[in-house]
């Protein structure tokens, strides 16, 4: 076993051989083994993570990943290697090619040890609504680790894997690190490639990062962002300098009082954040409270806009093009309702049934036109905040982990649960969840803190300077 702490650490154990990537991977898989009861990998690559890490015991440490061993969620191809989105209708599909963000790791001397369990193609806040069952919460297992990234969660969290990537189209990364712990970017749109992300909502979807540290965070990002000409709306230059800084900066911070003191908000998390405030004043930084009057309109947008880009890039998995084919039928309108129908789970469908909904003729503008014009004023709104601000502190949750089948009641609590962490998706900003609170029932909840644009560098750096703290 060995005691991981950060990646700089790993490789000074490596260079000067207090360890090894052989025996890096071989702890990865015996703590699989021991907590394979929580469900967090689909799949593990274990001859071939071994078969890697003796190639790379015979190199020099070089790359920035050299024998860090990472899971990926199973909605992000990796070439030669099946890949479901957690769905019986891309059961058994083996990927043709790598994501970019995959090869990156790999040209870097990543380790891939497995793909891991996640809400069926990224539509849930749980984990629970995944053909290959849920995911189990590491500290307590009658709860939910998050959605949808749970299974990635969970494996950094109890030294299944170094670090992992998911990722975020309304909070699925950020949720799960809130729920467990550890440390979760959403990087600003763009700033990753999406090409080999399974999608879900194309204007919204980014490959995100989980791990123990910021600055493993902030290695891994400067790995896999940059410029690709696989993806249209990759952006043409890459975050520089994230590598962290111990030299304490003073920012300008805000926060919404709307959302600290939200109707859904577990009082305590409301208490523990106005004390966080308090803390931050008093080490010299500038934190003002700004009223952020467009919070309800907030979830309904989402979830029109999303449902309706789930409708679109979901219509391909039809068992001709895409998907498993349930078999013969009396015609093609049978054909697509049976493999739809067994292929699709629950929540599926109901995002779906959403997403054609808005998009009919007679309800186009009423709803996606308007949802659309919501989105553009949260956008404008957002840059004026941040022409007076560094940062936005916020709850990611309103809610510690909830327990298992608690949310499957009621959808639309569901929903209501993601209000806090859609808000970076919608606007296209980078956002980050640091492990800072602890509740009286002793489970971890987390801190977010947003950037403008794609200021990445300065979150980061902000960010590492409070977990110093």
């Amino acid at each position: 076993m060995i005691n991981y702490q950060s990646i700089e650490e790993y490789h000074d154990r490596i260079k000067s051989g207090q360890t090894s990537c052989k025996q890096a991977v071989q702890s990865c898989l015996f703590l699989i083994e021991q907590f394979k009861e929580l469900n967090a990998f689909i799949e593990v690559f274990a001859e071939e993570a071994i078969e890697r890490a003796l190639f790379l015991d015979s190199q020099e440490v070089k790359g920035k990943l050299h024998g860090v061993v990472i899971g990926i969620k199973d909605n992000i191809c990796y070439k030669d290697h099946k890949v479901s989105a957690a769905s019986r209708i891309l059961e058994g599909f083996t990927s043709l090619y790598s994501a970019t963000a995959v090869e990156r790791l790999l040209a870097e001397g990543a380790i891939i040890i497995g793909r891991q369990n996640c809400d069926e193609f990224g539509m849930g806040s749980t984990n629970e609504n995944s053909a290959y069952g849920p995911t189990l919460h590491p500290d307590d297992h009658s709860r939910v680790p998050g959605g949808s990234s749970g299974g990635s969660a969970v494996a950094v969290k109890k030294g299944m894997c170094m670090v992992s990537l998911g990722s975020d189209t309304g909070g699925s990364v950020r949720l799960p690190a809130d729920y467990c712990g550890i440390v979760g970017l959403k990087p600003g749109y763009g700033t990753v490639s999406r090409h080999g992300l399974i999608a879900y909502g194309s204007s919204f979807d980014q490959i995100g990062i989980l791990a123990n540290n910021v600055a493993d965070v902030a290695i891994v990002l400067d790995v896999i962002s940059g410029p690709d000409d696989f993806d249209s709306t990759a952006l043409p230059a890459k975050p520089t300098n994230t590598q962290q800084s111990d030299k304490e900066e003073k920012f300008r911070i805000a926060y919404f009082p709307e959302w600290i003191n939200h109707p859904s908000i577990d009082p305590e998390i409301s208490v523990q954040i106005r004390k966080y405030i308090e803390k931050l004043e008093a080490m010299g930084q500038e934190v003002k409270p700004v009223s952020f009057d467009l919070t309800e309109y907030i979830v309904p947008t989402y979830y029109i806009l999303t449902t309706a880009e789930a409708s679109s890039n979901l219509s391909r998995y039809d068992g001709i093009r895409y998907g498993k084919s349930a078999g013969e039928t009396e015609d093609l309108a049978s054909f697509y309702r049976s493999n739809r129908a067994h292929g699709f789970g629950k929540e599926v469908k109901r995002r779906i049934m959403l997403g054609t909904f808005v998009l009919s003729s007679g309800y186009y503008d009423a709803y996606y036109t308007k949802a659309q014009q919501v989105r553009q004023q949260l956008y404008q709104q957002t840059r004026l905040i941040f022409n007076d601000f560094d940062f936005i502190i916020a709850p990611n949750a309103p809610t510690i982990a909830p327990l298992l089948g608690e949310k499957n009641k009621d959808p639309l609590a569901m929903y209501m649960g993601d209000i806090f962490t859609v808000f970076a998706n919608l606007t296209g900003i980078p956002a980050i969840s640091l492990p800072v609170f602890k509740h009286s029932s002793n489970l971890p909840f987390g801190l977010q803190v947003a950037a403008g644009g794609q200021n990445e560098v300065s979150l980061l750096r902000f960010t590492h300077q409070l977990m110093q703290q």
